[in-house]
């Protein structure tokens, strides 16, 4: 788990990956938060039950740098978003991540300060040279989380533009 200021970043197991699936309040139950209303986009819904699900259930991989983690806003103790690292460190030691604030929390700083905690911990991993994220061209706000935490931004295709962080 990493802490923040304002947020506990809580990586989910397999089990908590189906419960948070059923959309149903059931995970926040097991991790003693309150009830969110958050949705599921079909994109993560695909990503989840076709590559996030998969790679944790594999006991090969170390599953904190396949699952996705939960933001819990500490002072309300509710769920605000999640951030996911999409596969382990390839051969040169990138991580590429992906994040998503709920519609009722966005515009706090919250995914900031988490894609800050996110550094912060792969700084301690020891394989882990830099992460790289992207994001769509017409979504101001994700690429600015990215912009506040020192991301330099690497070249552009299809509708995205694609960032990079040095952190070794």
């Amino acid at each position: 788990m990493i802490e923040t200021e304002r947020l506990l970043i809580k990586p989910l197991t397999y089990d908590n990956l189906i419960k948070y699936l059923k959309n149903d309040n059931s995970l926040e139950v097991e991790l003693c938060l309150n009830p969110s209303s958050r949705t599921i986009s079909s994109e993560l819904k695909d990503a989840l039950e076709n590559t996030i699900l998969p790679n944790v259930a594999n006991t090969n991989k170390n599953y904190l740098f396949t699952t996705l983690w939960t933001i819990v806003l500490k002072s309300e103790n509710i769920m605000v978003g999640d951030i996911c690292i999409v596969d382990e460190p390839n051969q040169q030691g990138e991580i590429e991540i992906g994040y998503g604030t709920y519609e009722k929390f966005q515009s706090k700083g919250y995914m900031t300060e988490a894609v800050n905690g996110i550094i912060e911990w792969a700084k301690t991993q020891p394989n882990v040279k830099s992460i790289i994220a992207s994001t769509s061209n017409e979504n101001a706000a994700s690429y600015k989380v990215l912009i506040k935490n020192n991301f330099e931004k690497i070249g552009e295709s299809e509708g995205l533009i694609n960032w990079k962080l040095l952190i070794k």
